[in-house]
Order: structure tokens, then C-alpha cells, then sequence
């Protein structure tokens, strides 16, 4: 009878834990959130906007030349999904070219459009743009500037139907001034897609820029000088 509590005993003892069980299962957790978490993850595709609505266009308004790769992306997701090795593998050359290119793609992604972002209504490259006149007061009227469809007047639209739009002014009574606006016969301006309309425009170098200023100024001062001693004949 003893020796079988003493066996009931040296069982209860080295019976099995169900706590390694459980660190198995959370370390086995640990290791799949890993493996997620090392996934890289695709970059996000923006929609396109009705002033840019394909490849060619984005790749025309940034400027720097690049309309000429259009034909490298056969898709809008191609465009915002390559990484920097692939757009080098697809000839797309200087290196400063293809950090422009990624720049204003992430400025796409985050809404930061150039002039003219901010249309709705655009029918092959073209947004027309009217004076919108509102009366504050008998002795105040305000003029802004608003987007309308293709051969509509003000007046026959909503004001849910007209979008304003940043960058453009009205002078004097009814003239819209403003980047890339031509005046149309009837009233009110026109804005067309145009190559280089959201470019950053690079400075330009002043004697060989800042690296090479003081090199460059030394030389012409001694050319010039060499060049004034020879017309005084001491050479």
C-alpha cells in the first residue's frame, strides 16, 4: 500500500507541465507576426485626377524630359509601384532624373499637386475657367474663379456644379490671371496641359556653381589678364 502512494506520488511529480506547451504556442506566434512583418509592403496607387488621368500626362506636367519614358509603363500602377533599380533597368537615366520622378510620385501619393490639381471637369487636356460673382453687400462683390464644364456658362450651373480653383485671380472685371491661362474669345480662360507645367525649375550654375566658383574666377582673372599684356605688346 505504501510503495503504491509512493508511486502516485513520483507520477503527480513528474507529470508533464502545460506551461512549455503554451510557450511553444506564443513563441510560434512570435515567429509568424515575424515573418509578416519582414514582407515588404507594396506601395500605395493613387487614383488619378481629372487633369492627369494616365501615364503620359503625369509624365508631361513634371517635365525634366521624361515624357520621352512614357512608353516604358504600360500601366499607372507600373509608374507608382517600380522601385529606383527598375526604373534604371528600364533606361530611365541620370540617377538625379529618376530621384525627380520618385519625389513627385510620393507628392502625387500625398495629394501635393501642381497648378491645376485641384479641376473637375477637363475634356482632353482642356479645363475652362469662368468669374464667378457673388454679392456680399450693395457696396461689396467678390470675383473668384471657378472650373465649369466644357461650353457652359455660370449661370446656367449650380454653385455645387462650379469648383473653385487656387492659383488664378481675376483683374479688373472679368480677365483671369493666372499660370497657363490663355483668354478665350467669349469670356473667361482656358488651361491646357503643358510640358513642364509642374516642373521644379533647377538654378542655374554661376560660374561652374559654388564648388568651383573661386576656381573658375581665378582662371578668367589671369586669362584676362594674359590677354591684356599681349595687347600692350609685353608678350
Amino acid at each position: 500500500m505504501k510503495s503504491l502512494r509512493i508511486q502516485s506520488a513520483l507520477g503527480l511529480l513528474f507529470r508533464p507541465c502545460a506551461v512549455p506547451s503554451i510557450a511553444t504556442a506564443g513563441l510560434r506566434a512570435q515567429v509568424r507576426w515575424a515573418s509578416k512583418s519582414t514582407q515588404p509592403q507594396l506601395p500605395s496607387v493613387p487614383a488619378p485626377i481629372p487633369l492627369v488621368p494616365d501615364v503620359e500626362t503625369f509624365l508631361t506636367v513634371i517635365g525634366r524630359g521624361l515624357k520621352q519614358h512614357a512608353s516604358k509603363f504600360p500601366t499607372w500602377d507600373a509608374l507608382f509601384t517600380l522601385t529606383s533599380d527598375q526604373l534604371r533597368e528600364l533606361g530611365i537615366e541620370p540617377p538625379r532624373t529618376r530621384r525627380y520622378l520618385l519625389r513627385w510620385r510620393q507628392r502625387f501619393r500625398e495629394g501635393k499637386f501642381g497648378i491645376g490639381g485641384d479641376l473637375k471637369f477637363v475634356e482632353d487636356g482642356k479645363a475652362e475657367l469662368k468669374v464667378l460673382e457673388e454679392d456680399k453687400s450693395p457696396l461689396l462683390r467678390l470675383r473668384r474663379v471657378v472650373n465649369v464644364p466644357s461650353g457652359k456658362k455660370v449661370s446656367e450651373l449650380s454653385p455645387s456644379d462650379m469648383v473653385r480653383v487656387k492659383g488664378f485671380t481675376v483683374k479688373g472685371v472679368r480677365t483671369i490671371v493666372g499660370p497657363y491661362a490663355l483668354p478665350m474669345k467669349f469670356g473667361g480662360a482656358r488651361l491646357t496641359v503643358t510640358e513642364g507645367m509642374w516642373e521644379d525649375r533647377r538654378g542655374h550654375k554661376v560660374d561652374g556653381g559654388e564648388r568651383r566658383r573661386d576656381e573658375i574666377r581665378f582662371k578668367r582673372r589671369v586669362a584676362e589678364r594674359k590677354a591684356l599684356r599681349e595687347a600692350q605688346g609685353y608678350y
